[in-house]
């Protein structure tokens, strides 16, 4: 183990030493428990990934039951709050990127970036093509006509997280070319060459990764993602892009805020 780990793992234990069991108090000890290892972890005391002390360490530390214990694991697994390696031990689970589809437009890059995290991208394939019958129509332009089409694998804090291909009408899409998107914003990139999205339309739905894609992702085909769709324009109502997303169902999470209905507000139909 480094000295950086070991002096993590130092504090963790620390930190669990100083929560209590309060034996008379009528909440269940596991469940106090429970909130003592949710707490380190909400504090950024355990971090994803970081080995939990075994059942008869935390016995020790909070003098109860090995039953206390397994049922309050129990309800941290059932919650995906940590998850158990057989013959390793217990992990915190890796934490989900929450995206907000409310509100605000805004990408991958700006959302972890609000909540301090880092996206790195691998770009995958830039390049012109004729547009095929589905995106022309989703950009608004003839069967045929150029487009540029950027696939990225997304990365958030070094861990895999999303694929995304996205298609853009070539007067927008050519000032990509020459850039480097390791560490950058696109919608940032076409700001700055004076395209900004201003309005879109998304759509989520549940989809299975073919071969390709969960070799990328690193879950293996035939496992559940999350499939974002998205067309964006500007002030003008011009298609900026058009693009289609996977994320990895293990770490995305995407929330929705909601208001009480006005009677200017239209219904929206989803159809098969």
């Amino acid at each position: 183990m480094s000295t950086e780990g070991a002096v993590r793992r130092g504090r963790a234990r620390a930190h669990l030493s100083a929560g209590r069991i309060d034996k008379g108090s009528a909440l269940p000890m596991y469940d106090q428990l429970e909130r003592i290892i949710r707490a380190a972890i909400a504090d950024g005391i355990l971090k994803p990934g970081e080995l939990l002390p075994g059942e008869l360490h935390l016995c020790e530390l909070y003098g109860v039951s090995r039953t206390v214990v397994r049922q309050a694991l129990a309800q941290l697994e059932n919650a995906r709050v940590i998850v158990r390696v057989k013959g390793k031990g217990t992990f915190v689970a890796p934490q989900k990127t929450t995206e907000t589809l409310a509100g605000r437009l805004a990408g991958l890059f700006e959302e972890v970036a609000s909540r301090n995290g880092h996206v790195r991208s691998t770009v995958l394939r830039l390049e012109r093509e004729p547009a095929s019958e589905f995106v022309a129509e989703q950009l608004d332009l003839a069967v045929g006509t150029p487009v540029v089409v950027l696939e990225r694998l997304r990365f958030v804090d070094d861990e895999r997280w999303s694929l995304s291909t996205t298609w853009m009408p070539e007067a927008i899409g050519r000032h990509v070319f020459g850039v480097d998107l390791t560490n950058s914003s696109l919608y940032a990139l076409l700001e700055s060459r004076g395209v900004k999205a201003e309005t879109g339309i998304r759509s989520i739905e549940a989809a299975l990764t073919d071969a390709r894609e969960g070799q990328l992702l690193g879950i293996g085909p035939g496992k559940p993602v999350l499939q974002l769709r998205s067309r964006t324009f500007d002030a003008h109502r011009r298609p900026v892009e058009y693009f289609e997303a996977l994320h990895r169902g293990d770490r995305s999470r995407f929330e929705f805020h909601l208001e009480a209905s006005t009677s200017r507000d239209r219904p929206v139909f989803i159809t098969q």
